[in-house]
């Protein structure tokens, strides 16, 4: 059974935008998947069909085997999404909307508030309790957001762009929690414009520009697309005059940094067999670009 399926899914809105054209997907149980693309691409759209928010032209949604058309409750209850927007009242408690939130979907109070408190711990604001929801920082009310999406236990997950706006350190604290749940067996859908983030968290991804998707396989198999790789070298020693490697496409930065293009099969390892390399020691090595982030600028130019 999948999580999530859409079969030619198509959406226009009253202005004449094709939103959606035809888009397929499916999500297996369990999986960490990216759903990437430019703004405007159609993500939110299908976001929004997915949990009722707009109104599809055609095409069929089910979430965990329920046909979204045929049993929208049931369908619901096996969902949890994160929105961009935060959605509650400023001037409720902290808890008090969580509970509240867990009583929309049948969850009895004394469970809700043990629920509440275990993700609350979890999340570093159990301090926060009993403040209003105006009193948090951006970063905490994102932490509320994504404990009331969790609140009945959802089979699966949709975060759409849950760090946008959060420090490195929460952003970090996040994926750790996300991974947690998702070992635990939460299927999790992941909308980001922090490339790194997908690379690092997701095994499988789809890309979707202009409505379509231009591309859905797994995250290894996209990578190994990348017909390069620029690694930058920085060394603790000075770099020699005229510092060069022969047979490697070298441009020195600074007098401890050079850079290196690889083509596509070539292994880093092979230029520390180079005697070249004896003169300095290197003392850290870097991809120049995100992997993701060049392959994503190149597939979303085509399309």
């Amino acid at each position: 059974m999948k999580a999530l399926e859409i079969k030619n899914l198509s959406k226009t809105y009253s202005n004449n935008v094709h939103a959606l054209k035809d888009i397929s997907l499916s999500v297996e149980k369990g999986d960490f998947f990216a759903l990437l693309g430019p703004n405007g691409a159609g993500k939110s759209t299908a976001i929004g069909i997915i949990s009722s928010l707009v109104t599809k032209n055609a095409g069929q949604v089910s979430i965990c085997g329920v046909d979204i058309d045929v049993n929208f409750p049931l369908a619901k209850s096996k969902l949890g999404v994160v929105n961009q927007e935060f959605n509650f009242s400023q001037f409720e408690k902290v808890q008090d909307t969580i509970v509240t939130q867990a009583g929309y979907y049948g969850v009895d109070h004394k469970t809700a508030l043990e629920k509440s408190e275990k993700y609350l711990k979890q999340m570093g604001i159990w301090d926060k309790r009993n403040d209003t929801l105006r009193e948090l920082s951006g970063g905490q009310k994102r932490r509320v957001m994504i404990i009331k999406s969790l609140i009945h236990d959802p089979d699966l997950l949709i975060l759409d762009e849950p760090t946008a706006g959060v420090d490195i350190e929460l952003r970090r604290g996040l994926w750790d929690f996300l991974i947690e749940i998702n070992n635990a067996g939460t299927t999790i859908i992941l909308t980001t414009h922090y490339l790194e983030e997908a690379e690092n968290l997701c095994k499988n991804i789809a890309i979707i520009d202009e409505g379509k998707i231009i591309e859905n396989t797994s995250m290894s198999k996209l990578l190994k697309q990348l017909d390069s790789q620029i690694f930058i070298i920085e060394t603790s020693s000075t770099l020699p005059q005229n510092f060069n490697i022969l047979g490697f496409d070298i441009k020195v930065e600074n007098d401890n940094k050079f850079s290196v293009k690889l083509s596509k099969g070539s292994s880093i390892s092979s230029l520390f067999d180079k005697p070249e390399l004896a003169q300095v020691e290197v003392t850290n090595i870097a991809n120049q670009t995100n992997r993701l982030e060049q392959l994503f600028l190149n597939l979303t130019s085509k399309s």
